[in-house]
């Protein structure tokens, strides 16, 4: 942080409390699906601690099983077989496309039906320090 205040002296922090905003969202959209959810998978990284955070959550909220895996390639089918209902979710900074990929292979497995759950809406922006919006250095 200390080079960037040195580059980039007019930087301003976030509010302390609006910096974990979209971690905070997704475990409470968590805490709202798996009631509902016999497996919940949570797309991100096992060194990530805000997943790592999703899978206690979904657990403790009622999901029968909560898996955390790096992609679709690290679902096991056997987790899909004879439940009704899977939930996805991701952590805040895992790519869309990694998602998009989950989602395939969970419709390859018949669960193709997809109910997006949103329990905010994240209207939080973080402005680029003004050299950086016009191109100046």
């Amino acid at each position: 942080m200390g080079r960037l205040r040195e580059r980039y002296p007019n930087l301003l922090d976030p509010p302390s409390d609006d910096i974990c905003y979209a971690s905070q969202n997704r475990q409470n959209a968590v805490r709202a699906i798996a009631p509902e959810c016999d497996v919940l998978l949570v797309v991100g990284s096992a060194n990530s601690s805000n997943s790592i955070r999703l899978v206690e959550v979904a657990l403790a909220a009622g999901a029968r099983a909560a898996y955390l895996v790096d992609s679709a390639a690290d679902i096991d089918a056997a987790w899909l077989r004879g439940i009704a209902t899977v939930g996805l979710t991701s952590g805040a900074s895992v790519p869309e496309e990694l998602l998009s990929e989950a989602l395939a292979l969970l419709a390859e497995h018949g669960h193709a039906e997809v109910r997006t759950v949103s329990v905010a809406a994240e209207t939080l922006t973080f402005s680029l320090p003004p050299e950086l919006r016009t191109g100046r250095s």
